[in-house]
């Protein structure tokens, strides 16, 4: 489960370092690169829900074997494109296998480990892996990419999917699938229109010069609707995505609002480090990639020291230190970028970054899983990996997305982003603030 998580993560930023390699060998500017990097985490995070209703209702082994076949063909064409459009449709279709894949992945773990110490452990190595496989598809990218070309960065993990699939088959055992229930696919398909929608009609806004002035604004619209369509569907579903149950549950839910805010300044950080680098100071792929090296090595040491700090602290301290070591990463980055520093100048950001991670979304997983049952982890697996896919999207989107706009020339991007990062951290603050688990749980599951 965890070499499975790794690829997919690095799925999600491998391709952020190689982007102008990308678009030299397709001839296509930046505008349309940028669907490459957000729409994998869009389309994976608008069906993550369905994809831990379908491993609920049709046995988690199946659909493990269902979706990491999909991402590992996904990964294998993305290599082999012959032009542009094949590339983003493959991403997609490698947003969607993740979506079907990790929420039984991470609902098996949940299940073979009882609340307590032992799920800790597990669920911190479990995030560890997905915070190192972020970092380190930008220096895998750096690397493959000056040495191999920008294609050999998808097609490094088909082996490794094939040894996930042999261990899927022979180690996860197999289980009766649920009695048979409707589906909300039009729902899945409201929740991926929204943001996708949104995304368009931020990026197009920024336009200075845009060719056709009326699509921003009809985007957002459309956002707007197909959000409140979703809405009434969803109250009108016999078997919506999230069941209105779910929302009971206080703890449950700040965790996941404030586990989308946090997420969408680390994805914001993730893209301002690798521009800083390339686009500001020249630096090249390799260079790139290297230079981001303190950020792995740093989330490795805090994987290391988050599963013994979460027992003794609590979660909602540790993820109150995450908020704050980003929100101190990102008045770093915006203070390197206007001081003009060299790249070295950005490693204790990149440090401040990994411990927001390390905290913030250990602790906000944690919470986001707790007291789970056998009928509904999939669903919860599914609600938190939304969040934190669909909170980075739009993150990019806004943040990066106003912060680097054409319309705003004049004004420092990475100032611009860095601040717009920090306002939403602030919001993730009070969020996290008013988390509390009740007395119980806090002493059995973190004690």
């Amino acid at each position: 489960m965890a070499m499975l998580q790794f690829f997919i993560a690095v799925d999600v930023t491998v391709v952020n370092v190689a982007l102008p390699s990308i678009g030299a060998d397709f001839g296509v500017d930046g505008h349309a690169l940028t669907w490459v990097v957000v729409g994998y985490t869009i389309t994976g995070g608008g069906l993550l829900m369905l994809g831990g209703r379908l491993g609920d209702v049709l046995g988690r082994r199946r659909i493990l074997l269902l979706g990491t076949t999909l991402f590992g063909a996904a990964s294998l064409l993305a290599g082999l494109a012959p032009s542009f459009a094949v590339l983003v449709t493959a991403r997609l279709l490698q947003g969607a296998g993740e979506a079907i894949a990790l929420p039984a992945a991470m609902a098996v773990i949940v299940l073979m480990f009882p609340e307590g110490p032992r799920r800790s452990r597990a669920l911190s190595v479990w995030a560890a892996v997905a915070s190192c496989g972020l970092v380190v598809g930008f220096v895998v990218s750096g690397i493959i990419t000056e040495l191999l070309g920008w294609r050999w960065i998808f097609l490094v993990s088909v082996p490794f999917i094939l040894v996930v699939l042999a261990a899927v088959i022979f180690l996860v055992p197999s289980e009766r699938p649920a009695e048979p229930a409707p589906l909300d696919l039009p729902g899945s398909l409201l929740l991926i229109a929204a943001p996708l929608l949104f995304t368009l009609g931020v990026v197009e806004a920024g336009e200075a010069d845009g060719t056709l002035p009326w699509l921003p604004p009809v985007a957002l619209v459309g956002a707007v609707v197909t959000g409140a369509l979703f809405v009434a569907v969803e109250r009108r579903s016999r078997k919506p995505l999230v069941p209105l149950r779910f929302f009971r549950n206080r703890p449950r839910v700040l965790a996941n609002l404030a586990t989308a805010l946090l997420s969408a300044a680390l994805s914001t950080s993730f893209l301002l480090f690798t521009y800083y680098l390339q686009d500001r100071l020249g630096a090249g792929p390799l260079q790139a990639g290297l230079t981001m090296l303190p950020l792995a090595v740093s989330l490795i040491v805090a994987s290391v020291l988050v599963p013994r700090l979460l027992g003794r602290w609590g979660a909602r301290a540790c993820v109150l230190a995450g908020i704050g070591f980003t929100l101190l990463a990102m008045a770093a980055i915006a203070l390197v970028s206007s001081l003009g520093a060299t790249g070295l100048a950005m490693v204790p950001a990149m440090m401040l970054i990994a411990a927001g991670m390390g905290f913030g979304l250990v602790g906000l997983q944690y919470v986001a899983v707790t007291g789970v049952t056998e009928d509904d982890a999939g669903i919860a697996s599914g609600v938190q990996r939304a969040a934190d896919q669909l909170g980075g999207s739009t993150g990019i989107t806004i943040y990066v997305g106003i912060g680097f706009a054409p319309a705003l020339d004049g004004t420092d991007p990475f100032l611009v982003s860095s601040l717009l990062a920090v306002a939403g951290l602030a919001a993730a603050g009070l969020v996290a603030w008013r988390i509390c688990l009740p007395a119980t749980v806090t002493e059995e599951t973190l004690g």
